[in-house]
């Protein structure tokens, strides 16, 4: 399988000084993360936005390994936000987050991370949005479940990821899709031993079909992270059983992959919300993209070749 091996190569310094180096990364990087600066992307953000899609916006970089670096994490977020309400898009421009980015893995990284990512909240919720706690390895998720739990305190409408391929999801699932949160499910895109995860696709799908109808059925608002056709439908199908308007669960799409899929959804009356990323660490957000989806390195591959 080429995707553990393409994951191992993302922690890699040698791997990305190789890549970041090579003269056709640039324009396969821009296929998946349109811009490196706020500047850059607002004109991505009012071009999906004025097509009819929604959006999630990633400010990527997790190599965090100080205090005074995630402080720079927060305050990327904290300027996004402020371009943002310009733009008075309210929900249909929410934030993901990686608590990595905010201290998670320092010392003392649990009460770091909760007290950078809360202004983050704070700001987003000033502005009419939401913020999305992103997933991580499995090693980080009890404390990010912990810090999603305080924030909803304060802000109900913070969000959460869990994935499919680990086996402590559907009790998780279960969990959060009885208090009403809103969950992102996604399959997963860190390599994870055999003791906590499935390790075999046909698992991972059979896992998130459990998972999604878990969530369709009970009392928050799904958001269904995929480009699966068939988990598509199978989402739509899982929504009428459980008696779902269109606008009440929404799909959720890496920015840069099945675009026009991204415009089918919507105009059928979907909610339909583009995760798009962007900032200078790249790097390992690049990686998982092409380790998640083996047409992914097929496009970096065919790039390579093609390039005169």
């Amino acid at each position: 399988m080429l995707g553990p091996v393409i994951l191992a190569a993302s922690r890699s310094d040698r791997m990305r000084r190789l890549i970041s180096a090579a003269p056709v990364t640039r324009p396969v990087v821009d296929r998946f993360i349109p811009g490196e600066s706020v500047d850059q992307v607002v004109p991505i953000i009012q071009d999906l936005a004025g097509r009819g899609l929604e959006l999630t916006m990633d400010v990527v970089g997790e190599d965090v390994t100080t205090p005074e670096q995630a402080s720079v994490a927060r305050d990327a977020y904290l300027e996004l936000i402020d371009r943002l309400k310009g733009l008075d898009l309210g929900t249909r421009a929410e934030m993901s987050v990686k608590l990595s980015m905010f201290g998670q893995a320092l010392p003392g990284g649990h009460e770091i991370a909760l007290a950078n990512v809360r202004p983050v909240v704070e700001a987003a919720a000033a502005i009419g949005t939401t913020v999305t706690l992103d997933a991580e390895d499995h090693t980080t998720l009890d404390s990010m479940f912990a810090i999603h739990e305080e924030l909803r305190k304060d802000f109900p409408e913070t969000g959460c990821v869990i994935q499919a391929y680990l086996f402590r999801t559907e009790a998780d699932a279960r969990r959060l899709a009885a208090n009403g949160s809103r969950v992102r499910l996604v399959k997963g895109a860190y390599k994870e031993p055999a003791e906590v995860a499935y390790q075999q696709k046909p698992e991972i799908d059979k896992a998130y079909v459990r998972v999604l109808r878990i969530l369709m059925e009970g009392d928050g608002y799904p958001m269904v992270g995929s480009h699966d056709p068939r988990l598509i439908s199978i989402a739509q199908e899982l929504g009428r059983r459980a008696g779902r308007k269109p606008d009440e669960y929404e799909f959720q799409m890496l920015y840069g992959i099945r675009s026009d899929e991204h415009l089918r959804l919507a105009a059928e009356g979907h909610r339909m919300r583009v995760y798009t990323a962007y900032g200078t660490d790249w790097y390992g957000y690049f990686m998982r993209r092409l380790a998640e989806k083996p047409a992914n390195l097929l496009f970096f591959a065919r790039s390579i070749l093609t390039k005169d």
